[in-house]
């Protein structure tokens, strides 16, 4: 295999620092670069639906939610791992756009709660077979071993970071 980035960041840093011990860089450089990527990705995927990745976010946890297709805003903001404010600022633009819409809370006289519009179901759904497409493109680069493989080993690296819900 040939050098990457990653290798020529890290040979820099053992002529700096000779003392340290960067094996363990050399996975999590490479993650963080993967996610930059991945993210740029599919920012470009989402674009053509005029939507970013927080926005399908926040429409995929409505989809997902399963008919009526509604969600509190606080579930919401639990599942995106977001503030209320950041909930409210995706939901106001994707309100104005005729995505969602805001419904009074029959539990809450003062709450509300956020359902997906038909047109937002339309678009939800294109945009998430269109990223579906581009990622698969990305793993055809790996064998079904090799993407099984780090699918388990990404799945038990993940379970050390996230908490069960």
């Amino acid at each position: 295999m040939t050098d990457d980035n990653v290798d020529r960041l890290l040979s820099g840093w053992v002529e700096a620092r000779p003392d340290l011990e960067l094996g363990d860089l050399q996975v999590t450089a490479r993650l963080s670069r993967i996610g930059a990527h991945l993210a740029r990705r599919q920012e470009a995927v989402f674009g053509r639906f005029g939507l970013g990745r927080g926005e399908v976010g926040a429409l995929s946890a409505l989809r997902i939610a399963g008919p009526p297709h509604r969600l509190s805003p606080t579930q919401m903001g639990r599942g995106l791992m977001l503030s209320s404010a950041g909930v409210t600022s995706r939901i106001d633009r994707l309100e104005g756009r005729g995505l969602v819409r805001r419904l009074p809370d029959p539990n809450d006289r003062r709450g509300v709660i956020i359902e997906l519009t038909d047109e937002g179901l339309r678009v939800v759904d294109e945009a998430a077979a269109a990223n579906t497409v581009s990622e698969r493109q990305l793993l055809q680069r790996l064998d079904p071993d090799e993407a099984a493989t780090l699918e388990r080993l990404l799945r038990k690296l993940l379970g050390g970071l996230e908490l069960p819900e």
